[in-house]
């Protein structure tokens, strides 16, 4: 089976008439007969003549040449084939026959003139794709990082927006503009930068990190400094007259409040801006400080107000939780559990007032036993007294004249009205058997 028969082979003709449709050209050599015969006349045929000079401004309105090709020219054959010589070497033309060799020779040929037309055509062609991609890279969204910080640029140096995002414009509009700026002040007036050497990668990413570190230190200040602002604020509103204008403060602190931001600003591109007068620390009290900090509040003077106190060598030391401990007091009186005053066992009457009974050593306090039977008296060795006696169940006290309560704290001294009392003191005591 026969496949499709192969067309027409492509001509150079045809190539450069593609090649200038592409490139929008719209002279009268479009037409592939007018453009033969145009070849076949050479430098001396003027269509052909004005489209080298078309060629040439287009080439070099994108690309920066020293040469270029004139339709002054076109009056001197030989002056206009030395600029086309010379445009063609400044573009590195590969076609030996158009760059060298006798300049009375070159363009003799229809082919040799089309070589001519095709590598212009084709440079051109390459050009406005290169100048294509590169305003696609230039044109940035206007909400993009770049294109806000580069807008900013343009805000604080005056520069008038521009319409376009297109950002290597904008920066020459910068540079322009800073230029004219620093012509109209002293040489030094910028000063020495900071920091002199030039930053390593490595060094780069280590101020980075130490960037960060500080930032997170002095965003919880500010974010305490802040909240000390609400709240010295807030309080301000506690008077009555304050209450009736909450609307009004708030009106006017809002807006004040929210422009204060937690999260600091400061980069490395500060770093690298800083310049030499930036280590002179300039006192806050100076002339050129107060300048900026003096306000109407300064001048207001505060009368006297009451000393509120609060000096340490002033205070007086607080009252004793418990009265102080008194030693027992020996003579007669109500006996106490185990027996103070009379003989052992429970109550105990007659004899000195008792206590609660521990009085001294050889007190009988109770039988001993051991293993069912008794084995002789329980006795009071050793006594070490305490100031508080902690009661267990109810017992009236006669001082107060109300019944306390389990667990509460009572001097000791403190007469109990009732038999059936089980007390626990507090004393070390230690016993034997008798």
């Amino acid at each position: 089976m026969r496949g499709p028969e192969p067309g027409p082979e492509p001509t150079m003709e045809g190539d450069v008439l593609d090649t200038l449709e592409a490139l929008g050209y719209k002279g009268p050599l479009l037409e592939e007969q007018a453009l033969t015969k145009a070849a076949e006349g050479g430098l001396s045929s003027p269509e052909f003549s004005e489209l080298c000079v078309w060629l040439g401004s287009q080439i070099k309105s994108l690309c920066d040449l020293e040469e270029s090709i004139t339709s002054a020219g076109r009056d001197d054959l030989e002056s206009f084939q030395l600029e086309i010589s010379g445009f063609l070497k400044e573009m590195a033309c590969p076609y030996s026959v158009l760059i060298s060799g006798d300049i009375k020779d070159r363009l003799k040929k229809k082919d040799d003139c089309l070589k001519l037309l095709l590598f212009l055509s084709t440079e051109l062609q390459a050009l406005q794709i290169l100048q294509n991609k590169k305003c696609k890279n230039s044109q940035l969204d206007k909400n993009s990082e770049i294109y806000q910080e580069v807008q900013a640029i343009c805000d604080t140096l005056g520069v008038p927006k521009s319409t376009t995002s297109d950002i290597p414009l904008m920066l020459n509009q910068v540079e322009s503009k800073v230029k004219d700026i620093l012509s109209k002040v002293q040489k030094n007036h910028v000063g020495k930068p900071l920091l002199k050497i030039d930053l390593t990668l490595e060094q780069a990413k280590q101020l980075e990190r130490i960037n960060d570190a500080l930032s997170c230190e002095y965003e919880c200040r500010r974010r305490m400094l802040i909240k000390r602002l609400d709240v010295t604020v807030q309080s301000f509103g506690w008077s009555d007259r304050a209450k009736v204008k909450t609307d009004d403060i708030a009106r006017i602190y809002q807006p004040k409040r929210y422009a204060l931001s937690p999260k600091t600003t400061i980069t490395l591109a500060h770093l690298l801006a800083a310049r030499e007068d930036l280590s002179k620390i300039i006192r806050t009290s100076s002339g050129s400080s107060r300048e900026k900090t003096a306000c109407a509040i300064n001048k207001v003077l505060m009368g006297r107000v009451p000393d509120r106190g609060g000096r340490p060598n002033e205070i007086e030391p607080p009252p004793p939780e418990m009265p102080p401990w008194q030693k027992r007091q020996e003579g007669g009186g109500r006996g106490g559990w185990g027996g103070g005053g009379g003989g052992g066992g429970r109550g105990g009457g007659g004899g000195g007032r008792g206590g609660w009974g521990w009085e001294g050593v050889g007190e009988v306090v109770g039988e001993g036993v051991e293993g069912g039977e008794e084995v002789g008296e329980v006795v009071v060795e050793e006594v070490s007294k305490a100031g508080e006696i902690m009661v267990g169940g109810e017992i009236m006290v006669e001082e107060e004249g109300a019944m306390v309560e389990e667990g509460a704290m009572v001097e000791e001294g403190t007469e109990i009205h009732m038999e059936e009392v089980v007390v626990d003191i507090e004393d070390i005591k230690t016993t034997k058997i008798r």
